[in-house]
């Protein structure tokens, strides 16, 4: 173990960090995105400094397999950008960019100024980008180069010791941004640490800032929550802490009213959850199924629509609207949660045909000239001799 120094007001060394180096941190750089390493690597090249930071980080510690590498370094977007020209700068307010290798993107920030509290737009220095980072857990910087983890506020400690932590006042992180609840509870699930009583406390009293949040932030959270091996967690976790009702009201509301149907819903995200870690890569409508199968139970007598032999396509259509208000504030592509109320609606007797997801045309192969024909598709006689010319 290391220390980072640097100096007070007065010039005097104080510690600023601790270093810890990969025997202590056992982070092996075959498990990092070599085009992660990549970028990392043209940035030092260029004369700045870069390091994989946040979750990344932490899952890399923990033994997960990160899902996005981030990067945060010294250089401005636009010098960024001209380092790399599979790159684009997105952002209106705080600038940032991305750069594109295929199908993958990497988020390439800069340094984040802390002088107008953790949601100012300023570019800053490592030391107040760190103070704006949520969790301490996600406050770690990975050097690939040198394989060291940089450590400003005990994230490697609370790590170990399964321990949730802020880095920001307790006063202000959900203030300045009540998204962070939700990532407080996913963090708490997925890496098994627990949240001081303060901390959840503190939480629960501040839920109702959550409606404050966009729909499309709101979508965004619960597509991740979806997306998790840890979803039941999760949602148990957002149901004790009174965040749930923000993310599916209509869910939460049966929840509160029907013991039976608290069960059966959560059963149902135990299974996604499994199904998460058997195919993450099943199509989203396969696995909204999950949140709105046994509200659909609930809305009629099943067995007795399907014998009146009422028609198939004005049962979906019903269904369909009922399951679109359900699942609100969320708003997921519409073919998909077309595919989930099918799906729902086949379990309880209702057939009707599911629209197969369209295959990417195949690309269109060069046409061989035929024999006897040119490349232009001309075709080619017989070459007339000197005399039948003169002819």
């Amino acid at each position: 173990m290391l220390i980072r120094y640097g100096t007070d007001g007065h010039g005097r060394p104080i510690k600023k960090a601790v270093v810890y180096t990969q025997t202590e941190h056992l982070i092996s750089n075959k498990n990092i995105d070599p085009d992660a390493l990549q970028i990392i690597n043209r940035l030092r090249d260029a004369g700045f400094t870069a390091y994989i930071v946040g979750g990344a980080v932490r899952d890399l510690i923990v033994g997960n397999k990160p899902k996005d590498f981030d990067i945060v370094t010294d250089a401005t977007p636009s010098k960024i950008k001209r380092i790399f020209r599979n790159s684009r700068i997105i952002g209106r307010r705080f600038r940032l960019v991305h750069v594109v290798f295929g199908t993958k993107i990497f988020e390439v920030s800069t340094f984040r100024s802390n002088a107008e509290g953790s949601v100012g737009n300023d570019f800053g220095t490592i030391e107040e980008d760190v103070q704006r980072r949520d969790f301490t857990m996600n406050a770690l910087y990975y050097d690939p180069l040198q394989e060291q983890v940089i450590d400003y506020v005990g994230g490697m400690r609370d790590i170990k010791k399964h321990i949730l932590r802020p880095v920001i006042s307790i006063d202000r992180i959900f203030v300045e941004d009540p998204v962070r609840m939700l990532r407080a509870i996913k963090y708490s699930a997925t890496t098994h640490a627990k949240m001081p009583l303060a901390l959840r406390h503190k939480i629960r009293n501040s839920a109702s800032l959550l409606s404050q949040v966009s729909p499309s932030r709101l979508t965004e959270e619960l597509l991740k929550i979806i997306n998790n091996v840890y979803a039941y967690e999760i949602v148990q976790e957002a149901l004790d802490t009174d965040l749930f009702i923000y993310l599916q009201p209509s869910a939460t509301g049966l929840i509160y009213e029907s013991r039976d149907y608290e069960k059966k819903y959560m059963e149902s995200i135990r299974q996604l959850g499994l199904l998460n870690q058997t195919e993450p890569d099943a199509r989203l409508g396969k696995k909204l199924l999950f949140l709105i199968r046994d509200f659909v139970g609930t809305l009629t007598d099943w067995k007795k629509e399907t014998a009146d032999k009422y028609s198939y396509t004005e049962l979906y259509g019903k269904t369909w609207a009922e399951c679109r208000n359900f699942v609100l504030p969320m708003n997921p592509v519409r073919k998909e949660l077309e595919f989930a109320v099918k799906s729902a609606l086949a379990e309880y007797g209702v057939k009707v045909h599911q629209t197969a997801p369209k295959q990417p045309k195949p690309a269109k192969q060069p046409q061989q000239p035929k024999q006897g024909q040119q490349k232009t598709g001309k075709p080619q006689g017989k070459k007339k001799t000197l005399k039948q010319k003169n002819k």
